[in-house]
């Protein structure tokens, strides 16, 4: 059997989430409750399109309920942090087989403040309770350290799967061996490094979905920082330099499509890395972040073009990106079989 990750367009069976809970990310009861807020704003969007699980904390459904309303399904599991893309299962398929990749969570590479005592388990919790066989992985990854376009090529970056934090010793060749591996893919194009700002206190050290995403096969949706005060005015630069005259697993010349990143440039924390790549696909809709800037209607408008047949809708995420991700980061797809 040949297992692939399917691309996010792809249809979806439903939304996996994570309920926001106490710890380290939200440092006092009023960013937790922020937190939660934001979280439920996301959820409430995805599910306009499909159903969604939320997983929430031992103990916690009833507050849940409370902000995510009748709609949400909620499971409950214990939990260290909220973000469901990096600790939940990657699905992947082959005909009507699915499966959940469990790939090794050590907390971003063991970075001193997280904690990952129950979220590496969660992809496991979430994979019996949808009734899938598991597929682990020696590999320390996570879901945003990843972007398919379903028909063999994934976007990659070295800080990431080469993070001394997490795969000590690994060369490209032996990381790429391993991601094919689970999730069927054939070729692997490396970026050298994320945004700035995810080099920060809570950031992944390079992510690839706030830089760069497929939007079809054959079509790449970049960061664009356009801003020489910002250091990701070069780090933009650089990135679209290296996927420019890439080609895909199919041999096609990638096509780049270039995001304006917003207008705001730093926050209380220093350099922001507020990004409109770290939108979340489902059925029928685009959930994009917005950021009360003057851009938000601009990549609305270039994701309205990209996916003509598809509800574009913005949701404030600033909460989210303070806290280390966006929406793409707090949401997890079960492909439909």
């Amino acid at each position: 059997m040949t297992f692939r990750m399917p691309a996010e367009w792809a249809p979806h069976e439903r939304t996996w989430m994570a309920w926001p809970s106490p710890n380290p990310t939200f440092t006092n009861d009023e960013e937790l409750a922020e937190g939660r807020a934001a979280w439920a704003n996301v959820a409430r969007a995805v599910r306009r399109f499909e159903p969604v699980t939320m997983v929430v904390g031992t103990g916690q459904s009833e507050s849940a309920r409370a902000l995510l309303g009748p709609d949400i399904d909620l499971v409950e599991r214990d939990l260290d942090d909220a973000w469901m893309r990096d600790i939940g299962p990657t699905f992947v398929r082959d005909g009507d087989q699915l499966a959940a990749v469990d790939w090794v969570f050590n907390g971003w590479g063991g970075q001193d403040w997280a904690r990952w005592e129950h979220d590496s388990k969660i992809a496991r919790h979430i994979a019996d309770i949808a009734g899938v066989p598991v597929h682990s992985s020696p590999l320390v990854n996570e879901g945003g350290g990843i972007h398919v376009d379903g028909e063999g090529t994934v976007l990659l970056t070295d800080t990431v799967q080469l993070d001394p934090g997490r795969n000590p010793n690994l060369t490209r060749e032996q990381a790429e061996e391993a991601i094919h591996a689970r999730i069927g893919t054939t070729k692997a194009i490396w970026l050298p490094r994320g945004l700035t700002g995810d080099y920060g206190t809570f950031g992944t050290r390079g992510h690839v979905d706030i830089v760069a995403a497929f939007a079809a096969p054959g079509v790449v949706l970049v960061h664009a920082q356009q801003d020489p005060a910002h250091p990701d005015f070069e780090v933009s630069k650089e990135i679209i330099g290296v996927l420019k005259g890439q080609t895909d697993a199919r041999g096609r010349t990638l096509e780049i499509v270039e995001v304006p990143a917003p207008t705001v440039l730093t926050d209380d924390e220093g350099w922001v890395d507020y990004s409109y790549i770290n939108h979340y696909i489902c059925n029928g809709g685009v959930v994009l972040c917005s950021f009360d800037d003057p851009r938000d209607e601009i990549a609305a408008g270039i994701f309205r073009r990209l996916f003509p047949d598809r509800t574009v809708t913005l949701v404030d995420a600033r909460t989210i990106f303070a806290g280390g991700g966006g929406i793409h980061c707090i949401t997890q797809q079960q492909p439909k079989v």
